[in-house]
């Protein structure tokens, strides 16, 4: 065995493999302080990530679950405010019995009566504007409503609704009545081909299109404005084929519906007598103008955000409940209680039929809220499993390098001491 002073190489192997040791029980201390496997990227590089997206999808569904749960409120809140609405109506209806019993009711007990009604048709009002979750009004109408944009089929893209080609629609110039107007190709499409697939022959069976027309129109103008309209509604839902036409529909989870046409061709429009009332000119790739679905000025859309990624939602309206509304305002028992019966009837079917929905839409949200749940518990366990740690398993890890750190130590000092062989040569 060679004996040397300048290199230890015995404490340097030593040296090494207790850095080493060092090394790993302050990881396995930092994990067993933590309870986490992963404290730092190079810890599992490809567990960190996973385990991060884990974590995001198990903080949105907890979010929403407490979302559905204020859905449940939102809905109690209202169901609430109905039934007592429910009781009002009861009440009417009993005073309507009482004043039609003419033979025993005079006039001042039917009076009575409907100073009561007037006090109750009151507080229908006052319900139906006070009754709110927060800040957002739940019966005055506003909640969940919306409004469909109008769809203007008149100036698209690269596509043109003219009139025919013998001058001006054959049309009267009052436009009371129904009109029927046949859609035929005339540069060779010969054909439609309905959204459910079923072809009809233009040849044959013309495609009919109805306007139904209005007393305010005048001139023709006002009748072909109408035809306009009507043939956008009808184009929605059909394909056109031959010279290469098609037209689709798309409707955007948001309401968003874009009408799309392509190719090239000619079709015309024509009212009963066979005279032109408007062309429908496309060349190229047309796009129609979109029809949005439009949440009302100042009103809640209604929309309960029940999941943990973008538009995983559940909507619903709930109706306007006032004297207005549901027709009570105009009752007069004094008058014609009969008839109050039948309104009231009406109306008490009216909010009955509105507690039911809002019923309904308490229990999907109670099975969503167990849904999202049960989702939670699921990811957490698939989370746990990636990013904490598994302390029995970590302790053992710990316990073999406290040994080996305190054998490389012992190591190392008998390895410090291999050099004092040299002096005993020299002496």
């Amino acid at each position: 065995m060679g004996l040397r002073i300048n290199q230890n190489i015995a404490a340097q192997n030593a040296y090494r493999n207790l850095s080493i040791t060092d090394g790993q029980m302050s990881k396995s201390l930092e994990k067993l302080s933590s309870g986490f496997r992963i404290n730092r990227a190079a810890d599992d590089a490809a567990g960190l990530s996973i385990s991060e997206g884990l974590r995001a999808q198990v903080g949105g569904l907890k979010v929403a679950v407490r979302n559905t749960q204020d859905g449940v409120s939102v809905a109690q809140t209202a169901e609430g405010a109905l039934n007592e609405v429910t009781t009002i109506l009861q009440r009417m209806r009993d005073l309507s019995v009482q004043a039609a019993n003419n033979g025993a009711t005079d006039a001042e007990a039917a009076g009575a009566a409907n100073k009561e009604m007037t006090q109750l048709n009151a507080e229908l009002d006052r319900i139906g504007s006070t009754t709110a979750f927060g800040k957002a009004k739940l019966l005055d109408g506003s909640f969940g409503a919306t409004t469909r944009s109008k769809l203007d089929t008149a100036t698209p893209a690269n596509t043109s609704l003219s009139p025919g080609t013998d001058g001006q629609p054959v049309v009267p110039a009052a436009a009371q009545g129904t009109y029927t107007l046949t859609l035929k190709g005339v540069n060779g499409q010969t054909s439609i081909t309905q959204k459910d697939g079923t072809k009809l022959d233009l040849t044959a069976t013309p495609l009919t299109i109805t306007v139904n027309g209005a007393a305010t129109d005048t001139a023709p103008a006002d009748v072909l404005k109408r035809a306009n309209e009507a043939i956008g509604s009808a184009l929605r839902d059909i394909n056109l084929s031959g010279n290469e036409m098609s037209m689709t529909a798309t409707v955007a989870k948001d309401g968003t519906s874009t009408y799309q046409m392509q190719g090239v061709g000619n079709f015309e429009v024509a009212d009963g007598t066979g005279g032109a009332l408007a062309a429908l000119k496309i060349d190229a790739t047309s796009t129609m103008a979109a029809s949005t679905l439009n949440a009302v000025t100042g009103g809640n859309t209604g929309q309960f955000q029940v999941g943990a990624n973008a538009k995983e939602r559940i909507a619903f309206n709930i109706g306007a409940t006032d004297s207005g509304t549901l027709g009570t305002k105009t009752v007069d028992l004094t008058k014609d209680p009969t008839s109050a019966i039948t309104v009231l009837d009406k109306a008490l079917s009216t909010v009955s039929d509105q507690r039911a929905s809002l019923g309904a839409y308490q229990n999907r949200f109670e099975h969503t809220i167990n849904n999202l749940n049960v989702a939670v518990e699921n990811l957490s366990a698939s989370e746990s499993r990636i990013r904490d740690t598994d302390m029995a398993q970590e302790m053992v890890s710990f316990t073999r390098s406290q040994i080996l750190t305190q054998a490389g130590t012992s190591m190392l000092s008998q390895a410090n001491q291999s050099a004092q062989n040299v002096l005993s040569l020299l002496r």
